[in-house]
């Protein structure tokens, strides 16, 4: 099976087809198209997928998105608001629900009762819309800190537990490196690009010195803080000296190359980097742990709540079998390969008691509690307008990281801009 991008408007993949001999005799196939990861290596769907088609006897078109978030977004918003019938099943990011909703199926309509459960009820609470479920759970993540723990054990340190320590741990290690001669050493990699992965980023940083989300539950825009600035400082001063400047530029796999290829002390990613890391012949197999993220001054250890699922677009053709492909993707037993060969986080509870699950990867049970506690974007308070929030938040942290605003002026400027966004309600 091949993978091509998704051209706006056209239709682009390969079909799966699938046998149309089913029980009951000859059935005519649905031809059902999903829109859903990046072809990568960590790419599990087109696999389920294909193994839908030969269950079923539908045919499956499998077509793939930008790895940027946020052009899969506007990709996504384009087709929808054309009411393009192109794509049947897309894959959704976990703060897209409130914007996509209108153009999204209620998967009630087409499964049975039971459906959702087994599942984390938060997680089918962010994908219940008025009342309508517009979306089942893949799979979620929350941000780690990667170290290589050969490399603290050689240096004598243990992993850092604040912001502060990662810096000068980082700068002494990449450092020192160097000077052994692996001039491409480097501190910390992590998303910086003006993406929606900054935006996880720079929460991260901001929460963990106790300086909020953005928009509190109230609605009200607390941003502009002097932690969420002393957060910003301290991350623009990585730039140049424990982190590559071309880091402003590195999404979640450009970061991954960094640190796999044995050039970095630490990365911030998430836990599909895990799996990836360990595999056979890689430059730090066996070499690295994973973590929760550092905290600030005055805050405490805090990750952002990611992850995808799976919706059903309004304009489908055949949105009874769009949403039964859903729920075989979403199943706990797909959901328990997906964990074990891929290192992925179960959005179904019993998998993290599960032992072959935790026997093949056992950090997925060690972040249980950090995927209880994470904290999630404000997209639930700013609702039809979270993409242009993280959108304004993502563009000024890069001007930050770029040095071309201070923090304390970027988090005016910052709040200033939200505070008209939400001047009439959110």
């Amino acid at each position: 099976m091949s993978h091509r991008p998704l051209a706006t408007g056209l239709l682009a993949g390969t079909l799966l087809a699938g046998g149309l001999a089913l029980s009951g005799g000859q059935v005519l196939a649905a031809s059902i198209t999903i829109a859903c990861g990046d072809g990568g290596a960590a790419d599990y769907c087109p696999v389920l997928a294909r193994q839908w088609a030969e269950a079923t006897g539908h045919e499956v078109a499998v077509v793939t998105t930008p790895n940027s978030s946020t052009e899969k977004l506007s990709l996504y918003q384009q087709l929808l608001g054309s009411q393009s019938g192109d794509i049947d099943v897309l894959m959704v990011d976990t703060v897209w629900p409130g914007l996509l909703a209108p153009h999204l199926v209620d998967l009630a309509d087409y499964l049975p009762e039971d459906a959702t459960e087994g599942f984390f009820p938060a997680m089918i609470d962010n994908n219940t819309v008025d009342g309508r479920l517009v979306a089942l759970p893949w799979f979620t993540d929350a941000g780690l800190l990667y170290y290589r723990s050969d490399l603290l054990e050689q240096y004598g340190h243990a992993v850092p537990e604040t912001w502060a320590e990662l810096t000068e741990i980082a700068r002494e290690i990449q450092n020192a490196e160097r000077a052994a001669g692996n001039e491409r050493m480097h501190g910390f990699v992590f998303q910086g690009r003006a993406y929606e992965g900054l935006t996880t980023n720079a929460l991260e940083w901001i929460a963990s010195h106790g300086g909020g989300t953005l928009v509190d539950a109230e609605g009200k825009v607390t941003v502009n803080n002097p932690r969420a600035v002393e957060a910003m400082s301290l991350a623009a001063s990585w730039i140049g000296d424990i982190a590559p400047r071309g880091v402003r530029n590195y999404m979640e796999e450009e970061a991954r190359g960094v640190f796999q290829s044995g050039n970095a002390v630490f990365m911030r990613n998430w836990p599909y980097a895990w799996a990836l890391g360990q595999a056979e012949g890689t430059a730090i197999q066996g070499r690295f742990g994973a973590a929760s993220l550092p905290r600030g001054s005055e805050g405490e250890s805090v990750a952002t709540l990611g992850g995808w699922s799976f919706a059903v677009s309004r304009y489908s053709a055949h949105p009874e079998a769009a949403a039964d492909l859903v729920a075989y993707l979403t199943a706990e037993a797909k959901q328990k390969a997906h964990a074990i060969e891929f290192g992925m986080n179960p959005t179904r509870e019993a998998l993290y008691r599960d032992p072959e699950v935790l026997e093949a990867q056992p950090f997925i049970g060690e972040l249980y509690a950090t995927l209880v506690g994470g904290v999630p974007r404000p997209a639930s308070v700013t609702g039809e307008h979270y993409a242009r929030v993280s959108n304004a938040f993502f563009n000024r942290v890069h001007e930050v990281l770029s040095g071309d605003l201070a923090a304390e002026q970027a988090l005016q400027q910052l709040e200033a801009e939200l505070t008209r966004m939400g001047r009439r309600g959110w």
